[in-house]
């Protein structure tokens, strides 16, 4: 095989590949031995009779179709193995010689990433936040524990601070009176106090009765995560359902016996203060981790293909639109509100987008260059320890597929390197 390669930029990649005739034969022999299995020749078991007398049999067309199929593929992918290719996309190919299973060139354009040069990645300065969980965050939990375990009384009174009030809500624009997405609701229940809806909200319903209609107008915030909603005046139209008085325990030894195994509410609020602990580290480290990737990717030198950067945008849009579907925005309001058309709104999060493929193609080529490898025996131990949290029978089916063991090794791979990666740092505490 004779190959020969040309930049056509940073990162598209010709091959002119020609195959020698003594490989072309062997993939000839290969090709018909394969398609023998569906030949039946008289006088011969069947995939017995020998390869000249099956030839005889076949469509020449058919013959000469997945030979040639079968040939640019060797021979490409050896020729993208030997030049060490990246190739993101399948290569467009160009036959420009062929005498059948004698000659065969052939050109195969295709995108690929560019050299990957990676920053020093074993001096990072990242510092890593502390955990630090304090009095006031442990009675905050403890209050909602009081709030969960609450006798809760329907009431005919007026609404007070500390009542949970059913409501219908309708929300619709104060200067024009037209409706407001993902301002309305049905049974809704309002804890009074709680300080859950926009400011002022919760101030017009206190002192509402079961039954009653209000109507009133309150502005968003300036910074509401909405921005076609910030400083705007909304209309309400709330009607109250029913009222309900809520009684809260006590934070005594008898509510710490009555949401666990605890003999003292010192117990429980010992226990609460464990697990924020807890959480606080595991988000503590996945902050740390991101921020680490994204500092090797902020300073990694690459050409990215276009490929993957549209391929990240994609994602990146799907994510967003998905976001306000469930906040009950389209795609078309966002972008007005953005005042961007889609094009602008794209080439705006470009510079993301090749920021997070970066983030993507760094701890790959770290593991490369580090060899870090995974066994047969660390998928299977990871394998059997989601087959203990996933009992269903379908997700077990799924577990068993070639593809998952493939996909855990890339994950198990990706957390060694990132395992790696944090071993060479000299950790800083954040403050």
């Amino acid at each position: 095989m004779q190959v020969s390669k040309k930049n056509l930029s940073d990162t598209t990649v010709q091959f002119t590949i020609t195959g020698d005739a003594e490989t072309l034969q062997r993939i000839k022999a290969e090709t018909v031995q394969a398609l023998a299995k569906n030949v039946k020749v008289q006088g011969f078991r069947e995939g017995k009779a020998p390869a000249h007398l099956v030839e005889k049999q076949l469509n020449p067309e058919t013959l000469q179709t997945e030979f040639l199929e079968r040939a640019i593929n060797r021979l490409y992918t050896d020729a993208a193995t030997k030049e060490k290719l990246r190739p993101v996309a399948q290569p467009q190919v160009k036959i420009t010689k062929y005498v059948p299973f004698d000659t065969l060139e052939f050109e195969a354009e295709v995108e690929a990433l560019g050299e990957i040069k990676l920053p020093d990645y074993k001096k990072l300065n990242v510092a890593k936040k502390t955990p630090k969980v304090t009095a006031k965050d442990v009675d905050e939990v403890i209050a909602q524990l009081q709030k969960r375990e609450a006798e809760k009384k329907e009431v005919t009174r007026a609404a007070k601070t500390g009542d949970e009030v059913w409501i219908d809500f309708v929300g619709t624009d104060a200067k024009t009176g037209d409706a407001i997405n993902g301002a309305d609701g049905k049974d809704y229940p309002l804890l009074l106090g709680s300080n859950t809806f926009i400011p002022g909200f919760e101030d017009h319903i206190v002192g509402i009765k079961p039954g009653e209609e209000k109507t009133f107008t309150v502005k968003f915030p300036k910074d509401y995560g909405v921005k076609a909603l910030q400083s705007k005046d909304v209309t309400f139209k709330v009607t109250a359902k029913k009222i309900e008085e809520l009684t809260e325990p006590k934070a005594d030894d008898k509510l710490a016996a009555k949401v666990g195994p605890f003999k003292t509410i010192a117990e429980l609020k010992e226990d609460v203060k464990k697990q924020l602990l807890t959480e606080q580290e595991y988000q503590a480290d996945r902050e740390y981790v991101d921020e680490l990737i994204m500092a090797i990717a902020k300073d990694t030198k690459v050409a990215i293909p276009k490929t993957l950067i549209d391929e990240q945008l994609d994602r990146m849009e799907l994510d967003e639109k998905q976001n306000l579907l469930y906040r009950g925005q389209t795609w078309e309001e966002h972008l007005k509100e953005e005042g961007v058309t889609a094009e602008e709104h794209r080439k705006r999060n470009k510079a993301d987008a090749e920021l997070r493929v970066k983030a993507g193609l760094v701890l790959t080529e770290i593991a490369d260059r580090e060899k870090v490898t995974v066994t047969p025996e660390d998928v299977e131990v990871r394998l059997q320890l989601l087959k203990g949290q996933y009992p269903d029978p379908k997700m077990q089916a799924e577990l068993d597929k070639p593809e998952t063991r493939q996909e855990l090794a890339s994950r198990l791979i990706s957390e060694k390197t990132v395992d790696l990666v944090k071993g060479y740092q000299t950790v800083k505490k954040a403050a």
